[in-house]
Parts: structure tokens; C-alpha cells; sequence
């Protein structure tokens, strides 16, 4: 599901979309040999962000390009100049991802003539456990609210389903059968189902149409990585 140059990953908060948009950025640095970024879009919540991962993706050859700093962590828009450049060179593969629902989504409205037009993928990643996002019709319009907000249709859907810990094969499957169902009716297909490492090795590939990508868990709360939190300060900032 990362076959284009640019992948941009949405979803609600909750869905596990920077998980799944960190992992394939260190499969595509294993296995794709050239120059890798994730770029953390990540502008509306200041938790589980893939930019408190920077380190252990720069030693597996990942360029994270994310604020850094007192901004770290900041609740603020933030957009690094370099990742307009980025967007635009074709000797680097990119993962993006971007914050939340609508709102978030709206950073890629304002990127919209650096994405390129046929050689990158929109993919929304559904976790039908989390609240607001429970119900076919609910994840349709969050998809909607997405695709309005970016000024980009989706080309995809990313069955991620989960539990945390508490995610057995029975809830895979069951968010699976509804994620097809809002694929459907948003017009584009489910393109992998995700699933926590120990949990996918139990999954039989039978069942599904689709690969399985298999996550390694590498994110942190700020505080459990010993970080502040920075929630004010001023309503735009350009590092």
C-alpha cells in the first residue's frame, strides 16, 4: 500500500494512523534503498505523534521531518518549510501523516500544488472501536469531511480495527467487514488490514482479499518519553 512516491496518511484520532505511517516508512527504508522521509503533519493533537520516534527512525534511515525543540510537542500549526521541497522531489520517497479528521486534514489543502497528481496516494485509515467513527455512515462522512477539507479524494482504505492490547481476531475481522462497507460507499477499495506484530502472526491471510501489514508498536506519550508539553503559545508559528 505504499506504492507510490508520496503516501499521505489520514484518520481520526485514535485510528492508528501514525503507527501505520511510521512502518511504512521503515519498510519502504528497508527495502526501497533510496532516500525515505515521514513527514509529521500531525498539526491538531500533541500526542502519539511520529516525531517521538525520530531518533530510532534516523537509525533505521528514516528522515523525520517534524518541529523540533520547545515546539516539539507544541499544539500549534507548524509547518516546516522543506516540506514543500519534499512533496516535490522524485528521488525521495515520502509518507506523510496527517493529523485527525477535518481539521487536520486541512494542512494538506494548503500543500495541494506540491502533491504530486499521479504519483501519490490519499489512504484513510478506519478503527471502528474509537467513538465518533463507530458506524459505517460515520466513517463515510468522516471521509467526506476529509476529502473536502485536503481538496484531494482518497484512494484508499486501511482496515486498522483494534484494541489495543484487548484486539482479538474477532474484532479484526469485524472492523474488516466494515471498513469494505465504507470503501465501498466512499468508491475505493481496502487496500491492507492492519494489526498489532503478535496479533497478525495469528490472523489467517485466507480470510482476507487484502495483504496484512503487520505493525511493530515504536510510539510513546510525550511523558513517557520524559518531554514536555507545550499547549500555548502563539496561533502560528514557522520554524
Amino acid at each position: 500500500m505504499f506504492d507510490r512516491r508520496v503516501t499521505v496518511v489520514v484518520g481520526p484520532y485514535g485510528s492508528g494512523k501514525s503507527e501505520i505511517a511510521l512502518n511504512g516508512a521503515l519498510a519502504l527504508a528497508r527495502t526501497d534503498g533510496g532516500r525515505v522521509a515521514l513527514l509529521d503533519l500531525d498539526l491538531v493533537k500533541p500526542f502519539l505523534r511520529a516525531r517521538s520516534a525520530r531518533e530510532r527512525l534516523r537509525d533505521r534511515g528514516v528522515e523525520v521531518v517534524a518541529p523540533t525543540g520547545d515546539n516539539a510537542f507544541a499544539d500549534l500549526p507548524i509547518l516546516l518549510p522543506q516540506v514543500r521541497g519534499l512533496l516535490r522531489d522524485p528521488g525521495v520517497r515520502v509518507v506523510a501523516d496527517v493529523g485527525g479528521d477535518e481539521a487536520g486534514s486541512r494542512v494538506l489543502g494548503s500543500l495541494a500544488d506540491a502533491l504530486p497528481e499521479t504519483d501519490s496516494d490519499l489512504l484513510l485509515v478506519l478503527n471502528f472501536r474509537r467513538p465518533f467513527v463507530e458506524t459505517v455512515e460515520q466513517a463515510v462522512a468522516m471521509g467526506r469531511g476529509i476529502e473536502a477539507a485536503s481538496r484531494r479524494r482518497l484512494t484508499g482504505v486501511v482496515s486498522n480495527t483494534h484494541l489495543k492490547q484487548e484486539t482479538t481476531p474477532e474484532v479484526v475481522r469485524e472492523g474488516y467487514e466494515l471498513a469494505v462497507r465504507a470503501a465501498t460507499r466512499l468508491g475505493v477499495p481496502v487496500v491492507a488490514v492492519a494489526a498489532d506484530e503478535a496479533l497478525a502472526a495469528r490472523l489467517d491471510p485466507g480470510e482476507f482479499p487484502q495483504p496484512i501489514f503487520s505493525l511493530k508498536g515504536f510510539l510513546r506519550l510525550p511523558f513517557e518519553e520524559g518531554l514536555s508539553v507545550r499547549t500555548t503559545g502563539p496561533l502560528f508559528v514557522l520554524n
